[in-house]
C-alpha cells in the first residue's frame, strides 16, 4: 500500500460503496481492490456512502486489513483498569473494549499479569506507529492523583496495586489516593493489578498514605488465641508446642509467626486458660 494505514490503528475513512457484506472504506491508494471491507457485523450504527467513519484497524484471519467501528474506548496516554485476556511467549493482550485486543510487550509489564487479572495501564503508539498498551502507568497515575481529604488514622482505603517496588507497593485508591504498603505490612507477596483494602497508618504531608494489610496487634491476638485455642481442643486439650519448636512448625500448623505464637500463648497463660505440662500446654481442667 501507499498509504500508512496499518493494523492495531484506528483511523477516519470514508465510505465509497456498499454491498450485501457491508460497506467499503476508501484506503487512500488510489485501487478500489485495496478498499477496507467493514462488515455489518462490526458496525455499531447504519453508515451511508460519502460518510466519514472512525475505525480500528486489524488484520482478519487471511491476514487482509479490516474495520471495526468498536474502536478503543479510551484516548492514548489514558489510564484506566484493563483486563488481560491473552498471554503468549512475547507478552499479553489487553481488552482496551475495541473490536481486538491490543498487545503490551513484556518491556512494558509490571510483573507477569495472567488471563483474567484486571491492571492499571495506559494506551500508547509504540514505534511502529501500532496502538499498544503499558503497566508503566506511575507518571500518569500521579498526575491523575489528589491528596487525600478527611482520612484518619484507621479508616479503610481499598484500591488496585499499580507497582511494586523492593520496599513495598503502590496502590491506586478508588478515591484517587496514592497509597503505599511498606513490605513489613505485607502478610503476604501481593501482585500488581491486586484489589486489596488496607488500614490508614499515616497521613503525609502531601496528602499521600501510608497503610497496613495487617490486623491491629489487639485484633491479630486474640484471633492468634482463639485459633491455638481450638487447637487444643480438637487435640484432646494439649499441644507439643513450646518455646522451641522450630518457627517453621509453628508457621505450619497456625499459618502465624513464631513471635505471635509467643504472645498468643502467653495472652491464653495469663488469663488462666491453659497451663504448661512437660512439653507443651494443655488447657485448664483438663
Amino acid at each position: 500500500m501507499k498509504n500508512n494505514l496499518k493494523p492495531m490503528t484506528v483511523a477516519a475513512l470514508k465510505v465509497v460503496r456498499l454491498n450485501d457484506m457491508g460497506a467499503f472504506l476508501d484506503a487512500g491508494t488510489g485501487n478500489t481492490s485495496d478498499d477496507i471491507l467493514l462488515h455489518k457485523a462490526q458496525q455499531t450504527a447504519e453508515v451511508s456512502i460519502g460518510e466519514v467513519v472512525k475505525v480500528f484497524l486489524y488484520l482478519d484471519p487471511k491476514r487482509r486489513l479490516t474495520a471495526s467501528m468498536r474502536v478503543p474506548k479510551m484516548r492514548e496516554g489514558q489510564i484506566a483498569l484493563l483486563k488481560i485476556i491473552n498471554v503468549t511467549g512475547d507478552g499479553a493482550f489487553v481488552d482496551v473494549g475495541a473490536e481486538r485486543g491490543i498487545f503490551m510487550p513484556f518491556a512494558e509489564m509490571r510483573g507477569r499479569p495472567k488471563v483474567g487479572e484486571v491492571v492499571w495501564a495506559k494506551l500508547y503508539t509504540d514505534k511502529s506507529g501500532r496502538l499498544a498498551v503499558s503497566m508503566k502507568v506511575s507518571d500518569e497515575i500521579r498526575r491523575a492523583s489528589k491528596p487525600a481529604e478527611n482520612v484518619k488514622r484507621g479508616d479503610k482505603v481499598k484500591g488496585a496495586v499499580f507497582n511494586i517496588i523492593d520496599a513495598g507497593a503502590f496502590v491506586f485508591s478508588e478515591e484517587r489516593y496514592i497509597v503505599f504498603i511498606d513490605r513489613r505490612e505485607m502478610p503476604r507477596a501481593l501482585r500488581v493489578g491486586e484489589v486489596v483494602e488496607a488500614r490508614v497508618t499515616f497521613i503525609r504531608e502531601d496528602g499521600r498514605l501510608d497503610a497496613s494489610l495487617r490486623e491491629i496487634k489487639e485484633n491479630a491476638l486474640d484471633r492468634d488465641a482463639e485459633k491455638i485455642f481450638s487447637f487444643m481442643q480438637k487435640n484432646g486439650g494439649t499441644m507439643n508446642f513450646h518455646d522451641k519448636t522450630p518457627p517453621q512448625t509453628i508457621k505450619a500448623v497456625f499459618k502465624i509467626s513464631k513471635a505471635a505464637f509467643k504472645r498468643a500463648v502467653g495472652h491464653l497463660y495469663h488469663q488462666r486458660r491453659i497451663e504448661k505440662i512437660d512439653g507443651g500446654f494443655k488447657v485448664v481442667g483438663q
